[in-house]
């Protein structure tokens, strides 16, 4: 596919993937999260990406859904559109290999859900975050009622539904919204450094510990007991184990396979 509203970007063993329609302050429409579920097929495939960061062209992260295209819906169009983005959402979240949101500037409405599909949130301090939905005459649809929550709660995740306030990068840090804030020109330089540590370890251990928290957060907690200690047991029949292991022990450094 080639694309029209984002670019998609090899460094190393990261992607990088950039929201591009900065005109529009990365606003998403149909085609825009078309493209996002294409590229996430693309890193899905590519065995020697480990890491992803997710960003946005000029001064916003992705400042919403498209109202323009929004605005003349009727139900059946809005349930197809919410549909659509929950998809491709869920298919992010659960991509094997960690996803950070680098947050550069405005994660409004569906920005923040999309920043709430990632595995990590970093933000610029000039980053601003908020479900203005209600506002609109509309709920949250692309999974920000569901996983709001499940971040900061369900009292402060009912008040920024609400309300529809906006906050900023600071008061997203304080309620656990997002891990750290940088300044604006440093933001993608941490995003990175994050990602290559993330990517310095045993890929397959990474990935079955995102699986192991990922299923264990939806159940009760002897069955999710249950999916870590067979995370924990796979890992012994890889060969990066065996690495890992065998350097500490050799007090030499591990050369990781992803096997």
């Amino acid at each position: 596919m080639e694309y029209k509203n984002i670019i998609l970007e090899k460094k190393g063993k990261l992607a990088l993937l950039t929201i591009n329609r900065p005109k529009a302050l990365n606003a998403l429409n149909s085609e825009t999260v078309a493209e996002i579920d294409s590229a996430v097929d693309k890193i899905a495939a590519d065995d020697n990406v480990l890491a992803v960061i997710i960003t946005g062209a000029g001064k916003s992260f992705v400042a919403g859904a498209d109202i323009t295209q929004m605005k003349d819906f009727n139900s059946v169009e809005g349930r197809k559109f919410s549909r659509l983005g929950n998809r491709v959402f869920r298919k992010l979240e659960n991509l094997e290999k960690p996803v950070i949101a680098a947050v550069n500037g405005f994660a409004l409405g569906g920005g923040c859900e999309l920043s709430l599909a990632c595995d990590i949130r970093i933000a610029s301090s000039k980053a601003k975050f908020g479900q203005p939905e209600v506002g609109l005459g509309i709920t949250p649809g692309f999974g920000g009622t569901q996983r709001l929550a499940r971040t900061v709660g369900l009292g402060m995740a009912k008040e920024l539904i609400y309300t529809a306030k906006i906050i900023k990068a600071d008061e997203a840090l304080r309620i656990g919204l997002v891990n750290s804030v940088f300044e604006p020109e440093k933001l993608l330089e941490e995003a990175e450094n994050l990602a290559n540590t993330i990517a310095a370890n045993a890929p397959i251990a990474v990935r079955m510990s995102k699986a192991a928290i990922n299923r264990g957060i939806q159940c009760d907690i002897d069955t999710a007991i249950a999916y870590e200690w067979e995370a924990f047991a796979e890992c012994f029949s890889t060969e990066d184990q065996k690495e890992g292991m065998t350097a500490f022990v050799e007090k030499r450094e591990k050369c990781f396979k992803n096997k």
